[in-house]
């Protein structure tokens, strides 16, 4: 007897790619122009329209990762500067801080926002204290009058992790325009897709040009301008720099991704109002409505999985998650949980208590505007059989 028919797998995170990219990329491909060039260019213009700032205040990197690094080395932090973040993050934001040759300090989030609590913010300064990294989790914009008005009282710089926040507000505010720069990722699986990729956004025009020099090995001139059809035009290294330009390939998909951009929000915003009325009821903890005067991103659909409400481990539902083959994911453990932290620093999930539960009970459903309401709909009846709705 043969095996009954599988469902297909439902990917979490995939993208939605539509006709305009893939014509984009073939024409990239066939241009014989791939490296940095007139289509990261072209998407530096159009991010800098979209959220209304000069194209002065922009820079495409390779990814979010490099667009922290490279902020806080052009911001001049000072070595062995301490830098405040939240434990509830992916490690990229930590590992900047520390590949900057800075000190970094967590403090705990708010358990409703599950962003970084402003008061445990101001709790964490020292005199060695140089600046503050924000990270919007999940979509959901941080305090940021709050954190701003820290930071100005604390002569601080403000570092805005917008990995998550593509489209967030608050306020009427766009994230990353808040502090001296904001840093965006364009990773497989975010709201604007390159593959791998990131943009610096600054408050500071020469703070930019000083990041768009560090993220091409210090070098006065890019590729394209050295090598197009203009005639070759020398360079100098100015910086000891890095390697962290984006290609024309990935900003082939950026352009057309970047013009969907309203379009996909609203399609994310129809599949979370479809599970929060889905799962209602449930023996769980649904995401927190958003605030109000903020726009969500709508980027990561979390559960708080209890083990004493839900009669399962968090872990039991992401392996009965998968058996039904629907892909998940955990938005984050926190970051003293993993033994590279507590070996060098000494730290224990125990000291930041909010992160820790948040953590340990977290699971990220399916959430893209490549889905389809029969898609949403699977997920939420597998959810519903696995917590007895």
């Amino acid at each position: 007897m043969s095996e009954p028919d599988l469902p297909p797998f439902l990917v979490f995170g995939a993208p939605r790619i539509e006709e305009p990219e893939i014509a984009e990329v073939e024409a990239c491909l066939r241009s014989g122009w791939l490296g940095t060039g007139p289509r990261v260019a072209q998407f530096e213009r159009d991010f800098a329209a979209w959220r209304g700032v000069q194209l002065s205040q922009v820079a495409a990197v390779n990814s979010c990762t490099a667009a922290l690094h490279v902020s806080m080395v052009a911001a001049g932090l000072e070595p062995g500067s301490e830098v405040i973040t939240t434990p509830l993050t992916f490690c990229a934001t930590v590992n900047a801080i520390l590949h900057a040759g800075l000190t970094p300090v967590l403090a705990d989030v708010d358990p409703h926002s599950q962003n970084i609590d402003p008061d445990a913010i101001e709790a964490a300064i020292t005199p060695r204290t140089r600046a503050i990294l924000p990270v919007h989790f999940a979509g959901r914009p941080c305090a940021m009058d709050r954190i701003m008005d820290i930071a100005e009282r604390y002569g601080l710089v403000v570092i805005e992790d917008c990995a998550h926040a593509i489209e967030t507000e608050y306020r009427g505010r766009p994230a990353g325009t808040f502090g001296d720069f904001g840093c965006f990722s364009f990773y497989v699986t975010k709201n604007v897709v390159t593959g791998e990729g990131g943009m610096i956004l600054g408050r500071d025009e020469e703070h930019i040009a000083r990041a768009r020099i560090l993220a091409l090995h210090g070098m006065s001139k890019d590729a394209w301008h050295r090598f197009s059809d203009q005639g070759y035009r020398h360079y100098q290294v100015v910086e000891c720099g890095f390697k962290y330009n984006m290609m024309d390939l990935q900003a082939a998909l950026g352009i057309h991704q970047l013009a969907r951009v309203e379009q996909n929000w609203q399609r994310r915003r129809e599949l979370w109002q479809r599970y929060d009325e889905g799962l209602a009821g449930l023996p769980v903890t649904l995401p927190s409505v958003p605030e109000a005067d903020t726009r969500h991103g709508y980027h990561l659909y979390t559960l708080l999985v209890d083990p004493a409400r839900s009669g399962m481990h968090r872990d039991e539902f992401l392996e009965a998650m998968n058996a039904a083959r629907i892909g998940t994911g955990v938005h984050y453990l926190s970051v003293p949980e993993h033994p590279y932290y507590q070996e060098r620093f000494g730290w224990r999930p125990e000291q930041w208590p909010h992160a820790m539960r948040l953590g340990r009970q977290t699971v990220s459903l399916p959430l893209s505007p490549a889905m389809s309401d029969e898609d949403a709909g699977r997920v939420i009846n597998t959810v519903r059989g696995l917590l007895g709705g």
